[in-house]
């Protein structure tokens, strides 16, 4: 019968190895968290600039996170905060972006790429808090909370007022014109609800105010079929008949002339669905 000590030593030895290579995996670990560290800036900046090449955003964002750690002032901290913001953008990391663009603008209120840390920072904001369930989902975003677009509607009004020959200000424009359309069809969507549930003095309300706010939207023409049909409920033929006679004069085709149940219910699935549109 072999002695006890003989049959522990395989289970020490085993132990011993999983020891040292525990340890090793855990030195390996700490090693790679820090192989940045104490990089001359230049080295480091090139290393992070690669990574942005290679569209590894999220490594590129880490680099160029310890560069601006380990060294910030400087041009490179500078160019490195921009490529940052980016690159947190690009990551889907939105608020974190424009934490980055933030920090630029206040530490760099005249820096000669101003006009492109707004933009960066109005696409990072309209993208915020929609962008995972827009893409998972193809939803309706314009009924979500409003907070973050108008933030990014400031920003690319910036852009386009401020710095009007920058090569931004044109895209900046046509994204307010989006941004706008969105806020017109929010204002929308709740008149419709208040429509449908037999608000009707919301409704007009909700109409009235997308045509002041919102003049030549895309959707002013159901705006007017919303104060029409509102109108028509109330029972106030004067005005229902006013807005009829625009309607028939800028959208002779629109559903409502010929639909007096316009709009109709919504389906029992989109009812159902919390993030659809006509789910109100």
């Amino acid at each position: 019968m072999m002695p006890r000590s003989a049959l522990l030593r395989p289970a020490l030895v085993l132990a011993l190895v999983l020891a040292v290579s525990g340890c090793s995996s855990i030195k390996s670990m700490f090693k790679d968290e820090n192989k940045n560290e104490g990089v001359p800036v230049g080295q480091l900046y090139d290393r992070a600039h690669e990574l942005m090449v290679k569209e590894k955003w999220s490594s590129a964002n880490e680099t160029f996170g310890r560069l601006v750690a380990q060294y910030p002032y400087g041009p490179f901290t500078e160019q490195a905060m921009m490529e940052q913001a980016y690159a947190e953008y690009k990551s889907g990391k939105n608020e974190d972006a424009v934490s980055t663009i933030d920090r630029f603008i206040r530490t760099y209120p005249t820096h000669r790429n101003i006009a492109y840390l707004y933009y960066l920072r109005g696409l990072a904001n309209m993208a915020r808090n929609t962008v995972f369930m827009a893409r998972a989902f193809n939803l309706d975003t314009s009924n979500r909370d409003l907070d973050a677009p108008l933030q990014a509607y400031a920003d690319f009004n910036t852009v386009a007022t401020r710095y009007p020959n920058s090569r931004y200000a044109g895209d900046a424009r046509q994204r307010m014109v989006y941004l706008r359309n969105s806020f017109a069809r929010y204002e929308l969507n709740i008149g419709m609800y208040y429509l449908r549930r037999g608000a009707y003095v919301s409704a007009v309300d909700r109409a009235t105010y997308l045509l002041e706010t919102y003049p030549q939207s895309e959707y002013q023409n159901d705006a007017v079929a919303l104060l029409g049909a509102a109108y028509t409920r109330l029972g106030n033929t004067t005005l229902a008949a006013d807005a009829r006679r625009v309607l028939q004069q800028n959208d002779p085709q629109h559903p409502w002339l010929s639909d007096s149940e316009w709009p109709h219910e919504p389906s029992t699935l989109k009812r159902l669905n919390p993030f659809n549109s006509d789910s109100r």
